[in-house]
């Protein structure tokens, strides 16, 4: 190692990047200041390095505090995102952030290697994924591929398991930057990525507040109980409210509720639907309060299965199509709002309310 590139490390002013290739050599790439842009940077650290801490997401799970017992696979300096101060305000994602001493260590372990033009480059031990959409995210979204992004931001093939040691092949016709509805995921918790511009197009929470109330105001009714049904407010997200819709999620019907059907022996998961007599579970419906997550500001009438977050059938349309990455190596759909795994042949339904009989 060079006495240069060692003061390098110890110098607080000096952002470095250290790759260990073996107990006796270490190569170290100075950084310097770029007055045009601006670092931000992710992670698990609460340490001021990091702007934005990240926990780990459980699915289901209300708060924070339902996340610290979980043993966390999220790096505690995951990455950092460069942005344009200038139009038009490109932002960029780079594998690792710099930590309280301005350095990032790439170990032993850690997949690293020398380009063709000489320079160092390395991927993190469970990797920083990211997926940009096709279309960008709109109504007409559709997903891209899941690729890796190195220390130096190149673009890479997903490694067999997120952490093998062989790195996957390099993809030179796409770029580390990010766009309105990339995706990034730290192994642990995704992330979605909106533009200000992606989101000047994007329901507001006052709009989904106006559809909450216009569907409250056709009065929808429990067809066995005959009482009105209502949406709760959005402020409410975890409390049962008596007047709250159900849903049977095989069918789609919309109910109060109500204990008809509940066979014991059907262990109390799966109810049949008084309208229509499938079997299936039952559970209270909610409407999605994150307005980044919609797609188009359709009205509510389409509900996640199995966890009974309601939104416009164009998101649940789009989201029911994100293999979104789990554990170290595999894909499964989810719930933008809650996260919990998507069921059932779509992964959503639509829901089917009975008006008033008056």
């Amino acid at each position: 190692m060079e006495y240069r590139n060692w003061k390098a490390i110890s110098n607080k002013d000096q952002h470095s990047i250290s790759y260990t290739l073996s107990r006796a050599q270490t190569v170290v790439v100075e950084y310097t200041h770029d007055s045009n842009t601006d670092m931000f940077q992710i992670g698990r650290s609460t340490e001021s390095p990091i702007d934005f801490v990240v926990t780990d997401t459980v699915p289901g799970s209300q708060s924070n505090s339902d996340t610290q017992s979980v043993q966390s696979t999220i790096s505690r300096f995951a990455c950092r995102i460069i942005c344009e101060r200038n139009p038009p305000f490109t932002a960029r994602i780079y594998a690792a952030g710099f930590d309280s001493s301005k350095n990032i260590f790439l170990g032993e372990k850690a997949a690293k290697w020398k380009t063709s033009d000489g320079q160092m480059d390395g991927l993190t031990t469970n990797g920083v994924l990211v997926m940009h959409p096709r279309n960008g995210f709109t109504e007409d979204s559709k997903p891209g591929i899941w690729r890796e992004i190195s220390v130096c931001g190149n673009v890479f093939s997903l490694r067999e398991t997120r952490s093998a040691q062989q790195r996957g092949k390099m993809v030179e016709i796409e770029t580390n930057q990010l766009q309105d509805g990339s995706l990034i995921d730290l192994c642990g918790a995704t992330l979605l990525w909106r533009t200000a511009e992606g989101l000047s197009h994007t329901p507001t929470v006052k709009h989904l507040e106006a559809l909450r109330q216009e569907i409250n105001a056709a009065r929808p009714q429990c067809p066995v109980g005959f009482n009105t049904l209502a949406f709760p407010s959005m402020k409410r997200k975890d409390v049962v409210d008596e007047k709250q819709p159900w849903v049977y999620l095989n069918c789609g019907h919309v109910h109060g509720y109500h204990n008809w059907g509940n066979k014991e022996e059907r262990d109390g998961k799966d109810r049949e639907c008084p309208m229509c007599r499938s079997i299936g579970p039952y559970v209270p419906l909610w409407l999605g309060c994150e307005a980044g997550f919609y797609v188009d500001a359709g009205p509510p009438t389409h509900a996640f299965s199995p966890c009974g977050h309601v939104c416009s059938e164009k998101t649940t349309a789009y989201w029911s199509q994100i293999p979104l990455p789990h554990g170290t190596h595999t894909f499964h759909a989810a719930c933008p709002f809650c996260a919990h795994q998507l069921a059932g042949e779509q992964g959503y339904i639509r829901l089917i309310f009975q008006g008033p009989l008056d």
